[in-house]
């Protein structure tokens, strides 16, 4: 009909090569995963999608611009997971279930994450800043919802210092939580998970 526009539909070659795109850097994530970005070479990753280290380059420049893609994707994928701003306070931390089962169904993203935030410790790993990112945003992000749990009454006044300390312990708690589960202990992970915040909760309801 006169006036109507239609969506551009991607074809022949642009469509392979973005498909070709997607495979490489689905490939890379689960190499960086399996081996690090250190171990995880570019000849490794080749040899998985059945093309050569020069092909590599020219989709991504150098195997941080690879890394880099990587990182994105793993963003992107990981936010379908993240739990919603909207709930407050205590209700925001018993949600932490959900995340866990998002990591059971999508293993290989929480692998990657894990592997390159223990790289990342290295001054120089290119992924350093993203990992610090990601820490803060945590960070500030959970505080917040203490904060909102203490404004609401839902438990004890805390002081910023407190806020702060009680957040980086559970965050470190669920990173090493993650980590046993993905070394294979035999642990039910978002139950674990979910009996630790509760016991959290009736801490800072005390």
């Amino acid at each position: 009909m006169a006036g109507e526009t239609t969506a551009p539909t991607l074809r022949g070659p642009y469509r392979k090569g973005i498909a070709r795109r997607e495979q490489i850097v689905k490939t890379a994530a689960q190499v960086f995963g399996e081996l690090g970005y250190v171990g995880g070479s570019l000849r490794a990753i080749a040899e998985r999608v059945g093309a050569s280290p020069a092909t590599l380059i020219q989709y991504f420049g150098s195997k941080e611009g690879l890394l880099a893609a990587v990182l994105e994707d793993w963003t992107v994928r990981s936010g379908l997971s993240a739990l919603p701003d909207g709930v407050r306070g205590v209700a925001y931390f018993r949600q932490m279930r959900d995340l866990m089962e998002f990591h059971v169904q999508n293993r290989g993203l929480l692998e990657l994450f894990i592997t390159l935030a223990a790289e990342a410790t290295n001054p120089s790993h290119p992924a350093r800043d993203f990992i610090r990112r990601r820490y803060d945003h945590g960070l500030q992000l959970w505080a917040g919802k203490l904060r909102e749990a203490v404004d609401d009454g839902e438990i004890a006044v805390l002081t910023d210092q407190q806020i702060e300390a009680e957040v980086r312990v559970l965050i470190a708690a669920l990173d090493g939580i993650e980590l046993q589960w993905l070394l294979g202990a035999d642990i039910d992970l978002p139950a674990l998970v979910a009996t630790h915040v509760e016991q959290a909760i009736t801490r800072w309801q005390a």
